[in-house]
């Protein structure tokens, strides 16, 4: 029996299924996105969605869609499903039988007497889709026709129908490549078994995207359907259809589809489904590997990635991974800081927590392989870097001030992690002292002091080891509040900003903390109160007047509740470790409460995965993107949180 079971009766009710999404990535960066019922709701659903970093480094939607057509006795039943601004056509969604998503996503079809299973995955190495589709049922002969509807463009934009668009096709082994516009590689579209093709290039018009227009986008594009493959199946007999960026030796596509099988991981428990999500999100480049923040919109975040980095690869014991991660974001520290979105030279480089969380990594990395040996010789050059530049200050503001505290922030910009932006002008600016800019920021010294000091790097330890003490007695002088019992969010010239946010939780959670053991009860407890629910961390108190308790609307209105009482599963991994710290096994009964009630999203939003961010309200509706970095990576740190109080 599958683990993620999803109600037969609902698969054919698109309120039901289209808020049900899959989402499959691999180690080259390319996606594949859809919903439940191939029906796609967003600009960035596709079958086969690739970077092209030489064109302008995003990634581009190659292949949107492809129809299925099934015809017995001159009779035709359209498995396809698509939205037009008036319509559903065709209504494929209807003949869905039954969905299983383990290992990979299946679908059974039922039409009058034929059963047709379709299984669908995306190659771990390589661009490209296999499709298997397996004949189970059948009471007279059977043709089976594929039409593949095609895009070529960014993921961010819309295809439009035009006199540029190339429809010329050329020939290949059981298929053909073609290439709608010039800088764009070919799309070789092949099938297992020798196939009829009948050229009829057509623009569909007014494909609609019912999350786009939701979230106040334009939400219609046009797609050119280029022709149409078709050919016999017999009953219990399999055809693959594949299409990706290189040519394949059809020959070799059921046993390449086997072998791609045998790779996964079986999604048939809850910690398996984490398994497979944690893995989605690494992009190997060469020797380099990186972690993309999330699925389908996101790209390569520093901030994220260090964040993401321990949960994702150290709670699953791969050392290994997390340290070429490391490796490769190294290379990209500028004047002690790293850039916030993408990657070399031209990036900005506005975050001021993303070095403090680079040398977090370390330390957790540290604290899990229990040796220090070569970390200094390795990181020491970077760490002292960071630590100098934030010390004698750098781009955007950010220096240690004569209290040895770090000030950050310019306006305009939003530097700290809540940074969402509207009208040019940061929700949230926190310009000034920030309480977990600087808990970060006590436990980067002291760390680099301790693999200083085992490194007998005098200078260093000359250089530093008087700055933990006067940041902790500057830090509880500045940020605690005796009379609310929690710590304020932020401290400039004009203001000390005391609404209950979740920026306070850091200050319990590091491994070295400011806080008396009584002051991370208080806080903890004034986020239990306050900020807790079942999906993850509020970023505001509801008992503030700014607090927006749903995440909707357009791009203004979801930026404005970002970061005012949305809610952020990855938070929870730094509560649980607070709390942990304070209760220990005493703890542990809230902490599994928590951990368990994410199980329950595996059948939700994205299949398996979970999702970027909830509203701040009940019933807690996942929000953003379907697959988010940092939240998968600090539900797997919570469950070894457990474990290892559990052990103790």
């Amino acid at each position: 029996m599958s683990y993620l079971k999803f109600d037969k009766k609902q698969l054919v009710n698109l309120n039901y299924s289209l808020k049900r999404e899959l989402i499959r990535s691999n180690r080259a960066g390319s996606y594949a996105s859809t919903t439940i019922t191939f029906c796609n709701t967003r600009k960035y659903h596709g079958l086969l969605i690739c970077p092209l970093e030489y064109l302008d480094g995003e990634k581009h939607v190659l292949i949107s869609s492809l129809d299925e057509t099934i015809i017995q006795r001159e009779k035709e039943f359209h498995l396809g499903s698509r939205k037009y601004r008036q319509e559903y056509h065709p209504l494929g969604h209807k003949y869905i039988d039954d969905f299983n998503s383990e290992p990979i996503p299946t679908h059974i079809y039922r039409v009058g007497g034929v059963k047709l299973k379709k299984e669908i995955l995306l190659s771990q190495e390589e661009e490209q889709i296999l499709i298997r589709y397996t004949l189970l049922e059948a009471h007279s002969p059977t043709r089976i026709r594929f039409q593949p509807y095609l895009a070529f463009r960014q993921i961010h934009k819309l295809s439009k129908a035009n006199m540029d668009v190339c429809t010329k096709f050329e020939p290949v082994e059981n298929g053909i490549k073609v290439k709608l516009y010039n800088g764009y590689p070919y799309l070789y579209l092949q099938t297992s078994k020798k196939f009829d093709y009948t050229h009829a290039p057509d623009w569909y018009y007014n494909v609609h995207y019912l999350e786009e227009e939701s979230r106040g986008y334009e939400s219609t594009e046009d797609l050119m359907a280029i022709g149409f493959f078709e050919a016999d199946i017999e009953k219990g007999k399999s055809i693959i259809f594949a299409a990706g960026t290189k040519e394949t030796d059809s020959k070799s596509l059921n046993r390449r589809f086997t072998a791609e099988i045998n790779k996964r991981t079986p999604r048939n428990s809850f910690e398996n489904n984490l398994e497979n999500a944690a893995q989605q999100f690494f992009v190997k480049k060469e020797n380099k590997i990186y972690i993309n923040a999330g699925f389908p919109w996101f790209g390569i975040w520093s901030r994220d990635t260090f964040i993401s980095l321990p949960g994702l690869t150290l709670s699953r014991n791969d050392d290994k991974t997390a340290k070429t991660i490391i490796d490769t974001m190294s290379k990209e520290l500028r004047n002690g800081l790293f850039p916030n979105v993408g990657l070399g030279q031209t990036a900005d480089t506005n975050s001021v927590d993303a070095p403090l969380w680079y040398i977090w990594s370390i330390q957790k990395y540290v604290e899990h392989t229990g040796s220090y040996a070569g970390i200094w010789k390795e990181y020491g050059q970077k760490i002292t870097e960071i630590l100098d530049a934030y010390k004698e200050g750098t781009n955007s503001g950010i220096e240690m001030k004569d209290n040895f505290l770090i000030y950050a922030g310019i306006h305009g910009k939003a530097l700290t992690w809540m940074d969402a932006v509207v009208d040019g002008k940061p929700v949230t600016p926190r310009i000034g002292f920030d309480v977990e800019i600087n808990a970060l920021w006590y436990n980067a010294v002291c760390f680099a002091l301790d693999l200083a000091k085992k490194s007998h790097n005098k200078l260093f330890v000359e250089n530093y080891e008087d700055l933990p003490e006067k940041i902790k007695n500057s830090f509880i002088n500045t940020f605690w509040d005796e009379k609310r019992s929690y710590l304020a969010d932020f401290v400039n010239e004009q203001e000390i900003n005391i609404d209950v946010r979740p920026n306070q939780i850091f200050a319990t959670s590091l491994p070295y903390i400011m806080l008396t053991e009584e002051q991370c009860q208080k806080v903890l407890k004034t986020v239990e109160n306050e900020l807790l629910t079942p999906k993850g961390i509020r970023t505001l108190s509801p008992k503030n007047p700014k607090y927006k308790g749903r995440y909707e609307g357009d791009q203004s209105s979801r930026d404005n509740a970002y970061h005012q009482g949305t809610v952020c599963p990855w938070l929870l991994g730094h509560f649980t470790e607070g709390y942990l710290k304070i209760y220990g096994k005493r703890g542990i009964r809230l902490i599994e409460k928590i951990y368990h009630s994410f199980e329950v999203e595996m059948t939700n939003a994205g299949i398996g995965s979970i999702s970027e961010i909830y509203d701040g309200d009940p019933p807690h509706e996942a929000k953003g993107a379907i697959s988010q970095a940092w939240s998968v990576a600090e539900i797997l740190r919570i469950k070894t949180l457990i474990d290892k109080i559990s052990n103790k």
